[in-house]
């Protein structure tokens, strides 16, 4: 009797419970189904468009009118266009009637020929078998957005494979786009009068008699709405507040401390911005010789006090540097050059071990830069309030010297360099953004007026690298100006040597130092929506290894150690994976099935020492 009551009790409890169920399941697809706003918890907005997206689209005079053309046939493109088609409905559905876009899979030959009037060029897509073998699924097509807005028509290029990051390019691009056709100007301050490596100087290319290119005039033909101002400091005048932001670049003279106060009384007002490109390696232009000497010209003390300490060193980094051909007599030579460090994204590396992270504005998706002289960043948290953020940006291997001698010989080393230890690894380039604290709060103010924190959120960047914004080897082996009457025999007096090696060196590294210097305009002028946009680069964590390291690399090892040590580690890496892959395939259902064998044998033997009453 009692075994028959708890079984009819049993039954309706688990009645009672499929009824609640279902019920909630119908309303949890009722609600999904007539909602007009998606739900996302993720920290960085993962799945929605950021706030800053919307109110950009929001702002706009006029709507902008986007053709994103797609391909489709992989397994790949199906999940890429999948996300970009969710991603560009959500600047739809959020901008207010000022976004609208049309999706085009270009398969006639009238929409192929329209997709390359765009500005569009075809693209061939390969898949290799998910089997691992040597079969792969090729696809045909268009991939990319055209955005017109006015009378303006711009291009972004798209990659699959690639959906993380989509809300930054497409922004960007919209930012951009608006800003040409609005006439809308961005200024940004050079600070001058300083002796010091300009933005105009034509050392990117080996000149051939007088001119050549610059980074100013390239960013002036093609991004005429940074409006570049040089800004000469006084110490009885204020910066113009006006100006977004300022660059400086590496000195040739020294700062004085009421200069320096006029820098930080600027960023103290809160949305502004300083750009530092220089390190303590100093090296007057035109000298083959390569003659360095080793000074701060007092940027130190700006610096240090918003967190960023730069040491008075040279960095040699001989995990990770140069690596050229050089003409002899004895026909062409291999040399390593670790003055100049080659910082890479290393798939291998991961979290506070990567040595660029390509996730921070200025280094957005370039998978490496060189950093020519560089010094040694300290990063000095107690400097500034808990609430300011501090990024390291780039970094060296941990099979860096540090070299503190006054004057060095950087000149090209047939022979070599010859590793010296200790050896560490150093922090080349870094940021702090928030309500910073003023670099010189507290003690007299020298009659420079200075809240102790900035009113608004501003932001420091320092590349620590005297040379990045140039072609090291073009600023040394150029010979001087001699005027337009020299015009005609080329490249007087400059160092044959060295010449040969810029060529070689602007081909490598020049597009992506363009591009980093772009794309920390961006990071001067952008507003604080944008700039949080950002922040959606950052995916969420990868599966990690812990038990297997990228492996140590010698600091005379060859380049046939390298590749060995590369190809141990894939191996090693693969190894690894398979094991978890057979262990997630077996060895779980093996231990659920055998949990599910104990409970059965508890139970049973449960039931056969069950009296009845």
């Amino acid at each position: 009797m009692a075994t028959e009551k708890a079984r009819r009790k049993v039954a309706t409890e688990t009645g009672l419970y499929m009824i609640v169920l279902t019920a909630i399941i119908v309303v949890v697809n009722v609600l999904a189904a007539g909602a007009s706003k998606r739900w996302d918890a993720t920290k960085n907005e993962r799945y929605t468009l950021s706030q800053g997206s919307a109110r950009l689209v929001q702002s706009l005079n006029e709507p902008i009118m986007v053709d994103a053309y797609v391909t489709k046939g992989l397994a790949k493109l199906e999940v890429y266009v999948d996300d970009l088609t969710s991603l560009l409905k959500e600047y739809e559905r959020q901008g207010g009637g000022k976004f609208n876009f049309t999706l085009i899979e270009a398969k006639t030959e009238e929409l192929k020929e329209k997709a390359k009037e765009d500005g569009l060029q075809p693209l061939t897509f390969a898949a290799q078998a998910e089997t691992g073998d040597d079969q792969a699924a090729i696809a045909q097509g268009y991939l990319g957005l055209v955005l017109k807005y006015k009378s303006e028509k711009e291009v972004q290029a798209l990659m699959p494979g690639q959906s993380q990051g989509l809300e930054f390019q497409i922004s960007n691009k919209i930012r951009e786009i608006r800003n040409k056709a609005d006439e809308i100007k961005h200024k940004v301050g050079l600070i001058t009068g300083k002796e010091e490596l300009k933005l105009s100087d034509t050392n990117l290319l080996p000149k051939q008699g007088r001119g050549g290119a610059s980074i100013q005039a390239i960013l002036n033909q093609h991004f005429p709405f940074y409006e570049f101002v040089d800004v000469e400091l006084k110490e009885d005048e204020e910066i113009d507040p006006e100006l977004m932001g300022l660059v400086i670049t590496a000195p040739g003279k020294d700062y004085t401390e009421k200069e320096l106060r006029r820098i930080d009384q600027f960023l103290m007002r809160g949305n502004k911005a300083l750009a530092v490109f220089a390190s303590a390696v100093s090296i007057k232009p035109n000298d083959a010789e390569i003659k360095a000497t080793l000074t701060t010209h007092g940027l130190d003390q700006l610096l240090a006090g918003y967190g960023l300490n730069m040491k008075k060193d040279l960095l040699l980094d001989f995990g990770a540097h140069l690596q050229t051909l050089v003409p002899t007599q004895a026909g062409i030579q291999a040399v390593r050059h670790p003055p100049i460090a080659h910082v890479a994204e290393d798939p291998r590396l991961e979290g506070d071990e990567q040595l660029l992270d390509t996730s921070f504005p200025t280094f957005f998706r370039l998978q490496e830069a060189a950093f020519p002289y560089p010094s040694a960043i300290e990063i000095l948290r107690d400097k500034q309030p808990a609430d300011v953020t501090f990024t390291e940006i780039a970094r060296t291997t941990p099979n860096t010297t540090e070299l503190t001698d006054e004057t060095i010989d950087l000149k090209l080393r047939l022979d070599g360099w010859q590793p010296k230890p200790p050896f560490e690894q150093h922090v080349i380039a870094a940021a702090a953004e928030g309500k910073l604290k003023s670099a010189f709060a507290g003690g007299d103010n020298g009659g420079i007026e200075v809240p102790e924190r900035s009113e608004a959120e501003s932001r420091v960047l320092l590349v620590s690298s005297s040379q990045f914004l140039t072609n090291p080897f073009a600023y040394s082996g150029n010979g001087p100006e001699l005027g337009q009457q020299f015009q005609m025999f080329g490249n007087v007096g400059g160092d044959p040597l060295l010449l040969a090696v810029a060529g070689p060196y602007a081909q490598r590294y020049l597009t992506n130092t363009l591009l980093a210097v772009k794309n920390t305009m961006d990071w001067i002028t952008g507003d604080q929506d944008l700039l949080a946009i950002s922040a959606k680069i950052i995916g969420e964590p990868n599966l990690k290894y812990s038990s297997l390291k990228p492996p140590s690399i010698p600091v005379d090892a060859t380049d046939e150690d390298l590749k060995k040590l590369d190809e141990d580690y894939k191996l090693a890496r693969k190894n690894l994976q398979k094991r978890v892959e057979w262990s997630l395939t077996l060895v779980l259902p093996l231990l659920f099935a055998g949990f599910g064998v104990f409970r059965w044998r508890t139970r049973l033997n449960k039931r056969s020492s069950f009296k009845l009453a």
